[in-house]
């Protein structure tokens, strides 16, 4: 079963924390353990130090400073705080030990003498802290001091402290995972308010955003990207929409034509020359058909990414033969002009500029006279190529310059003059522009003519 965002982001930090609290106890019974373990070996080494200068080995022979010191009841019996005091000679035989020690005798370990190191043992039923020390006389050394402490009480707070610390923990980490569940669910709660209203948006009311709260942060970032994303949707909708109502509405007049020319013709005999007519008036409806069949045609194409793939081109030559091509079938005449002093190598795919460079070209001829000659240059600026194609043609509205790159506009000038067209060829310069990275910029003046500059990514 898969738990919910709220339950893995909770559980992720109770974990950690967990990890966190484990070792703050650790390190707090360590530093006890520690404390308490210093606090005895202070207080042995005490002893030591005291006992050193009361006990002497004279020839194989116990003698006192006080004899009533050794004598003291703590060295006796096992009281509260015994402390349980061994002679031994150089092999660890025991020569005399305190009476509370009773028939147990401490660990004998002369390596850990001259470190005056402590160790813990077990006498009897009893854990004890101990610590060893060499006795010596005029500069011989005759035995050793055995010295050890109760940690019975210090080993029941070191297990209580533990006991405590287990208890708490499970406890601990409950209560952090119900914070944390209910922290990370009002965490989420803005998320779960922007599901919620994206999941109310349909196609119908795609106009509608998300309602922006905290602008600054990672919500807000989330809210300004879900709205952006509609935004660009909702565009791309009314694109298609616009580009359907366009599509039928230039196929239809075609059509319209065509079955009026054939109703025409079934209407009664015509004469050869009549029927010749409107054949060629049908073929005409048509070439208009299959004309902006074809424009659709390579939108869709280049929609799919057909023309994305970009290999070296030398721009020189390759507009030479475009501009040749061109010239030769529609019988016009189309200059060539390089500003430029070396060969010019751009990254673009060969087709879609060759159909770039084509629209633009059969645009400058249809709205040309057939005298006025038009320009194709190529060069750089600023380590920059470009092509420019210039002509001197019906130009441009200012007001249309705008909307010239829009599928299926055309200015009513070109519709009345009839000017050949399916208002799809500029649309299509726009998008393979824009998939091959090519910037454009248009010039143009009503009646004195046009001038498109393409401006290529350096390669």
């Amino acid at each position: 079963m898969k738990l919910a965002y709220k339950e893995r982001i909770a559980g992720r930090l109770t974990l950690v924390t967990s990890l966190i609290i484990l070792a703050v106890f650790g390190i707090i019974y360590l530093v006890a353990n520690v404390t308490v373990v210093n606090s005895i070996d202070r207080e042995l080494g005490l002893e030591t130090d005291k006992h050193r200068n009361q006990i002497f080995l004279v020839n194989g022979e116990i003698r006192f400073l006080h004899k009533d010191e050794w004598q003291e009841m703590e060295h006796s019996q096992i009281q509260l705080n015994p402390i349980f005091i061994e002679i031994v000679d150089l092999e660890g035989n025991s020569m005399d030990r305190s009476p509370n020690l009773r028939t147990n005798h401490l660990s004998f370990s002369p390596e850990k003498s001259a470190r005056k190191e402590a160790w813990t043992l077990r006498i009897g039923a009893s854990e004890v802290r101990q610590m060893q020390i060499p006795l010596v006389n005029a500069g011989k050394h005759e035995g050793y001091l055995l010295l050890a402490k109760s940690f019975e009480d210090s080993r029941e707070l070191l297990d209580n402290l533990r006991n405590v610390l287990l208890i708490l923990y499970p406890g601990v980490l409950l209560s952090l995972f119900l914070t944390m569940r209910y922290l990370a669910g009002k965490s989420i709660e803005p998320i779960r308010q922007i599901i919620s209203k994206t999941n109310r948006i349909t196609q119908s009311n795609l106009n509608e955003r998300v309602p922006l709260v905290e602008p600054n942060d990672e919500i807000g970032q989330l809210t300004r990207s879900i709205n952006e994303l509609l935004e660009r949707l909702e565009a791309s909708l009314n694109r298609e929409k616009q580009f359907t109502s366009d599509a039928s509405h230039e196929l239809r007049t075609p059509l319209s034509v065509l079955r009026g020319t054939l109703e025409v013709l079934i209407r009664k005999p015509r004469t050869s020359e009549e029927y010749v007519e409107k054949i060629k008036s049908a073929f005409s409806s048509i070439d208009r058909m299959s004309a902006t069949i074809d424009q659709l045609l390579a939108l869709a194409r280049e929609e799919k990414g057909k023309f994305s793939v970009k290999e070296e081109l030398e721009l020189i030559t390759f507009l030479e033969e475009i501009t040749d091509q061109i010239a030769s079938e529609q019988k016009r005449v189309i200059s060539f002009q390089c500003e430029a002093s070396a060969p010019i190598f751009v990254k673009a795919n060969e087709q879609s500029l060759q159909m770039i460079l084509s629209n633009l070209i059969q645009n400058a001829v249809k709205y040309s006279g057939t005298d006025q000659e038009i320009q194709v240059k190529t060069g750089t600026h600023n380590s920059i190529p470009y092509i420019e194609i210039c002509d001197a043609g019906s130009g441009i509205s200012p007001e249309h310059l705008g909307k010239i790159f829009d599928p299926f506009f055309r200015e009513k000038d070109a519709i009345n003059r009839s000017v050949p067209g399916t208002g799809l060829g500029l649309a299509i310069v726009k998008k393979l522009a824009l998939e091959s990275g090519i910037r454009i910029k248009v010039a143009s003046e009503k009646g004195k003519g046009s001038t498109f500059r393409l401006e290529l990514p350096d390669s």
